[in-house]
């Protein structure tokens, strides 16, 4: 009797064991693929500012839904590093454009995509024309901030993109001034 009561346990706590490794390996995994991003575009352009754009694809690359909650674009430009631009960021869903700032959550199937624009508004300051502003410009990064939940607890995770000094001079067609 003691034999067949082990064996039955035995048979519980691999049951138990192949459960527990079938589930934890079944998560979602939402990947930003950076290295496929668009070059920045100019989406509106004034004579004290520019709004530009990168779209970044972000696949579901797990094994079960994720739900991208909010997404944030943060531009780091402090102006002890620069401060001859105000610089504000925008994340919007590609073809899905809110005037209200607002961030509406999206669920992504595993191994399903999303394409996630990044707005960047660049604005002269201290009396500069934008002219002036970008030929004094620095490299930034921008973090494209994303809130993400699926099997796993709601969490925050970052992908950065560095716009250079010379690709934003490029696109405006400025020429750069080293001091």
């Amino acid at each position: 009797m003691a034999m067949i009561f082990e064996g039955l346990l035995l048979a519980i706590l691999a049951v138990v064991l192949i459960l527990w490794l079938y589930l934890k390996g079944r998560k979602e995994k939402v990947v930003p693929k950076l290295e496929s991003r668009s070059p920045f575009k100019i989406e509106k352009r004034y004579k004290k500012s520019v709004t530009i754009s990168t779209t970044i694809e972000f696949r579901n690359e797990g094994t079960q839904s994720a739900m991208i909650v909010d997404a944030i674009c943060h531009p780091l430009l402090p102006f002890e590093q620069y401060d001859g631009m105000d610089v504000r960021g925008k994340a919007e869903r590609e073809g899905v454009p809110r005037e209200d700032d607002y961030f509406e959550a999206l669920v992504l199937e595993h191994q399903q995509s999303v394409n996630l624009v990044a707005k960047v508004t660049l604005t002269a300051r201290k009396n500069l024309s934008l002219e002036e502003a970008v030929a004094r410009m620095v490299d930034f990064p921008i973090e494209f901030i994303y809130r993400e939940v699926g099997r796993t607890p709601m969490h925050w995770s970052i992908a950065r993109v560095i716009l250079t000094a010379e690709e934003l001079s490029k696109l405006l067609g400025v020429k750069l001034i080293k001091d």
